[in-house]
């Protein structure tokens, strides 16, 4: 394999297991890959004073070896005196822990941010400890945040809350009638963005959640169009297998922008490129039925069960994107 470049769309979780998978596969074949990640920001909230960015941070300690293993997410060996002290106050919010070593990463962004730096320099920065071998961006240095229409459930009123307070606090109930991207149509993307899509052998859409990971990075003017005009192949991971999320709650997503909850009906929702969509190619998971008009559909084992089982994911999708 020769040199190449490959951009990646992600969001928490998934996005980072895929991104290992896909580091690993390339340091064995092609070592001098450059592989950048654009990662969701539109989770991002803050609490107790600090700036908190989920998705970052669980891409940077993922790649970075210091992740909590079970979990997903978070730190390993996490203590949490200060989140039981901060209860003993009574401060709020109590449904939001921080966790005292991921303390350290939110007080260094939250300093630097104060002091005039832009997420994507602050977002460097911290890289530089954790070393993920990837180009680490924030979608923008914007701020964006999701918030989710709901109807209160003693008035019955419709209001709007923080996307992380309907998922973390309230498990993604109730029902959720919109998201809404507040500060998304004024954002612009982070230095180095549109540069890595202009040049990309290959874009690959993780299989995080289509609708508040991926969709908010494709909600950032001149995402989409960059992605649309960019010289490689599109390849996108479903994050549906059997008709059901692996992890996460995209189940409570999708049904609200009006897609089924099945590969094909996130394959059809992504589209076709040709047909002004996204998509050149979509995996899907072995016995999963996906007919999705225009599009390279490809059936393989998609749980990232193992390192090898994402590697083999990973092998699969620069295949399908024909580098």
């Amino acid at each position: 394999m020769t040199f190449v470049q490959i951009v990646v769309l992600a969001g928490g979780v998934g996005g980072a297991r895929f991104l290992a998978g896909l580091r690993a596969t390339l340091r064995a074949a092609a070592p001098d890959a450059r592989v950048t990640a654009v990662v969701n920001t539109g989770d991002d909230v803050t609490v107790h004073g600090l700036r908190i960015c989920p998705d970052l941070d669980t891409v940077m300690y993922t790649l970075g070896g210091g992740s909590d293993p079970e979990r997903g997410w978070g730190r390993a060996g996490e203590t949490w005196t200060v989140k039981e002290e901060l209860a003993a106050y009574g401060a709020e919010p109590t449904w939001f822990g921080l966790g005292d070593r991921d303390l350290a990463t939110h007080l260094v962004r939250t300093r630097m941010l104060d002091a005039g730096y832009p997420l994507s320099q602050v977002t460097a920065a911290l890289a530089e400890r954790w070393q993920p071998g990837v180009e680490l961006l924030p979608m923008s240095d914007q701020r964006v945040e999701t918030h989710v229409v709901v109807a209160d459930p003693e008035t019955g009123r419709r209001r709007a809350i923080h996307f992380q307070e309907w998922w973390v606090r309230h498990r993604a109930e109730p029902d959720a009638e919109a998201f809404v991207q507040i500060g998304v149509d004024t954002a612009k993307p982070a230095p180095g963005v549109l540069e890595a899509l202009a040049g990309a052998d290959a874009v690959l859409l993780a299989p995080s959640n289509p609708v508040v990971s991926v969709g908010t990075v494709l909600g950032v003017p001149g995402v989409r169009e960059a992605l649309l005009a960019a010289p490689g192949r599109v390849v996108g991971v479903s994050p549906i297998v059997a008709g059901a999320v692996v992890r996460g709650m995209a189940d409570r997503c999708l049904p609200v922008v009006g897609v089924p909850v099945s590969a094909e009906g996130v394959g059809r929702h992504y589209g076709a490129r040709s047909a002004g969509g996204l998509l050149d190619a979509w995996l899907v998971h072995t016995g999963d039925p996906a007919d999705v008009p225009g599009v390279d559909v490809r059936a393989l084992p998609l749980l990232m069960s193992s390192p090898e089982a994402t590697a083999a994911l990973a092998r699969a999708a620069l295949d399908a994107a024909g580098v």
